[in-house]
């Protein structure tokens, strides 16, 4: 299968992977032949990219870390729940909450079993799911990096399952947010962001008190908008002073964040959203936590086609554990033609370097399309 954008796709291509709705039901069906139709509401409904079933990418797979029905399940879960807390003041959003955790430890529970289980890098595959509200799917986004993080980083069992409810949680005071702030498609006014940098109190507030929730959970609502160098909020905290398990949602929180579309900006590929993380390492994220980052995560996802620098074109096929950023490739086309046999180029082994990565590639139909 190949990624590519929803701006070139043309009908007759075939959908390799099922796209979900948030009820858990397939919107678009692996298989399906594409439409003029399907293009347009593909583009209406914001899908940037899909997975298409072609000649050049044949028998090439995409592994996800965690199966339709447990994610379905949980970001679920996370929307019922959060739902129910904006309609709630006081003792109540404490009684709904501790009501809840249960739930949200299975969830984190069967997201560890998932994510220890898998031997994959992980893949960004936020397109595969389209869903109406952001924060939901976002805070289960930023879950499943943190509990990969954290996992990498050899915290215990326990101490991954702490993380991951801070994780799960790190944006529930932004119920409190009003709405319209939360969803203002252009730049936020001074006053505005004032407002909208309350989430990480509000949110501190609501868990810190309960009992069946870690203080150290309630902290990572409360400091994953911190930094190192003191640039972050809510109060601007510096390296020491911030808590090791918000360090680790700070980065996630901000790779899910320009890798997601969002009202005011399109996503941006994995490898754009890593290079902003590791620009920032040092001196705004944790170094320790972004070469853990770097370490499990598919910076070029199988299934991307990349343009190197002697002008071949190759479309990845498998990842290098040792090397994230150096993947195996198909090569198809070297100097503008296609090859008359791909072969396999490990970049790990090899000094061409990455110049592009294109997901606006086509080529003649009827010579690359499977139909």
């Amino acid at each position: 299968m190949r990624l590519i954008s929803t701006k070139v796709l043309q009908e007759e291509m075939v959908i390799a992977k099922t796209i979900w709705n948030e009820a858990g039901m397939p919107l678009l069906q692996e298989g399906v032949h594409v439409t003029n139709r399907i293009i347009q509401r593909l583009q209406q409904l914001n899908v940037q990219y899909v997975y298409i079933d072609d000649k050049i990418s044949k028998n090439i797979e995409v592994a996800e870390a965690i199966p339709p029905k447990i994610r379905n399940a949980a970001v679920n879960k996370i929307e019922n729940s959060f739902k129910t807390l904006k309609r709630l003041k006081g003792t109540d959003i404490t009684y709904c909450l501790e009501k809840s955790s249960k739930d949200f430890k299975a969830i984190i529970n069967s997201l560890m079993d998932s994510i220890f289980d898998n031997e994959e890098l992980l893949t960004v595959l936020s397109d595969a799911f389209i869903y109406d509200e952001y924060i939901y799917q976002h805070s289960l986004q930023v879950t499943i990096y943190t509990i990969s993080i954290a996992h990498e980083m050899k915290y215990n069992a326990e101490e991954v399952r702490q993380i991951g409810i801070g994780a799960m949680l790190h944006d529930i005071g932004k119920m409190l947010i009003p709405q319209e702030t939360l969803q203002k498609p252009g730049r936020l006014t001074n006053e505005e962001y004032d407002t909208m940098k309350m989430h990480t109190q509000y949110g501190f507030d609501m868990l810190r008190n309960l009992h069946t929730i870690s203080l150290l959970s309630a902290h990572c609502a409360f400091q994953h908008h911190e930094r190192l160098d003191g640039s972050g909020y809510p109060r601007g905290l510096v390296d020491f002073e911030i808590h090791p398990y918000a360090k680790i949602i700070a980065v996630a929180d901000v790779f899910d964040a320009v890798t997601s579309n969002r009202v005011y900006r399109n996503k941006l590929l994995p490898s754009e959203g890593l290079a902003i993380i590791n620009e920032g390492s040092g001196t705004l994220y944790d170094q320790m936590v972004v070469e853990a980052f770097n370490r499990v995560i598919a910076a070029y996802p199988n299934g991307t086609v990349l343009l190197l620098s002697n002008g071949s074109r190759g479309i990845v096929s498998k990842q290098n554990a040792s090397n994230t950023m150096r993947p195996k490739l198909r090569i198809f086309e070297e100097h503008g033609k296609l090859v008359k046999a791909t072969y396999e180029l490990d970049l790990a082994s090899s000094e061409l370097d990455i110049l592009n990565v294109e997901p606006d590639y086509l080529e003649e139909k009827g010579t690359v399309y499977m139909t």
